[in-house]
């Protein structure tokens, strides 16, 4: 079965919620994995630092390494790299998960809240992968994933919150751009994007949501699994959701997922009633190539 054995995570965000299961997960094939996060003190609202979430990668099998990181600043970004190389002897895998969100409608979107946004979305996700590609180019299968949803420029998406749904647009048009610029390189650059709401402390942050109505962050950590074990020359430029995704490798039963059983989660934002992504044949096609590796491995 293809793993990640060996190979160097350098993962944003990843003190709690989808970055940290995607650290365990891969932990749990003995990766190794730089935690970016800026959460070096317990948090009186948030759950989880990056040294407990170290703890707990050592402990399922992997081996971690702390790094607190603003990464809205390119020298810490450059210092983090620079230790998780020096730790680890490379890097393998960028996933862009950090995010800021603000669902606010114009008028109540402070400026200071915008650029935060684009700070931490568009911004970090470019300025980590350019200081991670040196190294990414060396590796034999190397990985870029990115939380962000398909480009879709209906205005719905927009309306009710247009500042951030440019910032995590703008994360889409890193991996739009990346997967052409370096498709010859070999390097895989795709994003990930769920079905449904998934218990986050961002979850917290959607007034009027039902308790309970989401699906655990493991549905992520997995489908993330499948892309980045996938070979990276074969599997680039997607824009996955975690069903099609785990749907490609044979998997069709997502209730074990769900927060609270027999509780449908909500759909989450930015996606077509389609949902899944099948729709985009480029998207089908790499599926495709996904579901033929994975049964073959």
């Amino acid at each position: 079965m293809a793993n990640l054995a060996g190979k160097t995570l350098f993962i944003t965000g990843a003190s709690r919620g989808i970055g940290k299961e995607i650290a365990l997960r891969a932990a749990r094939d003995g990766a190794n994995i730089a935690v970016i996060a800026k959460t070096d003190e317990p948090h009186p609202k948030l759950p989880g630092t990056i040294h407990s979430t170290v703890a707990e990668i050592d402990a399922a099998g992997g081996k971690g390494l702390a790094l607190k990181t603003d990464i809205r600043e390119e020298d810490q970004i450059a210092a983090a790299v620079a230790k998780t190389v020096e730790t680890f002897g490379g890097i393998d895998i960028l996933i862009n998960n950090a995010s800021a969100i603000n669902l606010t409608p114009t008028l109540q979107t402070p400026m200071k809240r915008f650029d935060l946004m684009h700070q931490v979305n568009t911004r970090a996700s470019f300025a980590c992968a350019q200081a991670c590609l040196p190294h990414l180019l060396k590796s034999d299968n190397p990985h870029i994933l990115t939380m962000s949803p398909p480009p879709n420029l209906s205005p719905q998406w927009f309306a009710n919150h247009t500042a951030y749904t440019i910032s995590k647009y703008g994360m889409s048009l890193v991996t739009l751009g990346l997967a052409a610029e370096f498709a010859d390189e070999g390097v895989a650059v795709n994003s990930l994007w769920p079905v449904t709401v998934i218990e986050t402390a961002a979850l917290n942050m959607i007034p009027g949501l039902e308790q309970g109505r989401a699906r655990k962050p493991e549905i992520i950590a997995d489908a993330a699994h499948a892309i980045l074990t996938a070979p990276s020359r074969d599997v680039t430029g997607g824009f996955f959701t975690d069903e099609a995704v785990l749907e490609a490798i044979g998997i069709a039963d997502f209730e074990r997922y769900n927060l609270t059983p027999g509780k449908s989660p909500y759909p989450d934002f930015f996606l077509e009633l389609d949902r899944n992504g099948k729709n985009d044949p480029q998207v089908a096609k790499l599926l495709e190539k996904l579901g033929r590796f994975h049964k073959a491995a």
